[in-house]
């Protein structure tokens, strides 16, 4: 499954950087972050692995986050693999004019078993989890950039 998502932030793209790329502000937009632990690598830098654990619901999630490209401020990409799912993440930010950025994130998930089955009957969970995601650091970037 492969889908695109993009928005713009009200906000110059090297500030929007600045707060995607600091781990300490994961906590502060990504609902349901419970944690998140470096693992090897350098932090930020490609090859870097991390642990991150989420709760939706009832349901706790355990991911491996890796850090394929960085080519900031233009774009960065993770690999994020848990039970039966892998999602190539990837993120570019384009300046808009002096005080805005396009985000746009595009998602190729692949899925084994179980996963397999809930990605083909609900793919859109998938894109409107993306949506409330970048949605979320949206308000945040946009409250945090403008303090």
């Amino acid at each position: 499954m492969k889908y695109s998502t993009e928005l713009i932030i009200d906000l110059p793209r090297d500030k929007v950087v600045e707060l995607f790329n600091n781990e300490e502000n994961l906590f502060k937009w990504l609902k349901g972050l419970e944690s998140f632990d470096h693992i090897s690598g350098t932090k930020g830098e490609e090859g870097a692995v991390s642990k991150m654990v989420v709760k939706s619901g009832k349901r706790e999630m355990e991911m491996k986050e890796t850090i394929m490209k960085v080519n900031l401020p233009e774009g960065i990409n993770f690999l994020y693999e848990g039970k039966g799912v892998q999602n190539w993440n990837d993120h570019t930010f384009v300046n808009e004019g002096d005080s805005q950025t396009k985000w746009t994130q595009n998602n190729v998930f692949k899925m084994k078993g179980a996963m397999k089955i809930f990605g083909f009957l609900m793919p859109g969970m998938f894109k409107k989890q993306t949506a409330k995601h970048m949605n979320d650091f949206k308000e945040f970037a946009e409250k945090e950039g403008k303090a």
